[in-house]
């Protein structure tokens, strides 16, 4: 007579190790899912996890982080794809870079939701911002030790943008003060290359915009 279970497929592997491999599995898979830093911003879902990586050093989560949102209870996530997908591009193409050259960077705010705007400008519920964060397109960033003004003297001279504002900074209080605000159209869309300077006035001791990049009022 044949053997016992002739035909069949033999397995070796104990129903432990059996699901030790698929558990394996399944997490290779997950963390193959979260790696979409090569993938078309327009095929990555818009509820992407927020760990999931869109750039080589940068998550979902990086576009969405807010620290008042977190202290408020504001949810800041993307409410339309059109966001969403600025976002991946203004990351890819200035903050990655941005990244890549200086070897590190603060980024202390991208998307803002036009909730979180009304809270950080203390406005009524029925104003909307015009800001291009709540578009996605715009980011303020800061990299340790370099002065917002050189940062942005660097971006002028080696990135796209639509406009680049070196905001609140003070030579005479060191090359950690004030930021950079950057922002960059959509794929299409058309930069203004606007450069701006948010600094303050001594007289007034209001902070006014002036044309260019400058660290003062001459």
């Amino acid at each position: 007579s044949p053997p016992r279970n002739a035909g069949q497929h033999s397995d070796s592997r104990t129903p432990a190790r059996a699901h030790g491999e698929i558990a394996v599995h399944i997490h290779m898979k997950q963390r193959l899912n979260e790696d979409q830093a090569t993938t078309p911003a327009n095929e990555i879902p818009l509820d992407a996890p927020a760990r999931t990586r869109i750039a080589p050093d940068f998550t979902v989560a990086a576009l969405t982080h807010s620290e008042t949102a977190l202290r408020l209870g504001i949810d800041n996530g993307f409410e339309h794809r059109e966001q969403f997908e600025a976002a991946i591009h203004l990351c890819r193409n200035v903050m990655q870079p941005v990244h890549d050259h200086f070897g590190s960077m603060l980024s202390n705010s991208v998307y803002r939701g036009q909730t979180l705007e009304r809270a950080l400008k203390e406005k009524h519920e029925d104003w909307r911002s015009m800001s291009q964060h709540t578009r996605g397109e715009a980011c303020d960033i800061e990299v340790p030790g370099q002065s917002a003004l050189d940062l942005a003297h660097w971006i002028r001279q080696n990135l796209a943008f639509d406009q680049l504002i070196c905001e609140c900074y003070d030579p005479h209080k060191g090359p950690d003060t004030g930021w950079v605000h950057v922002s960059l159209k959509p794929p299409g869309g058309v930069n203004r290359c606007e450069l701006l300077s948010y600094v303050r006035n001594p007289e007034t001791k209001k902070y006014v915009y002036l044309p260019g990049l400058v660290e003062s009022i001459s």
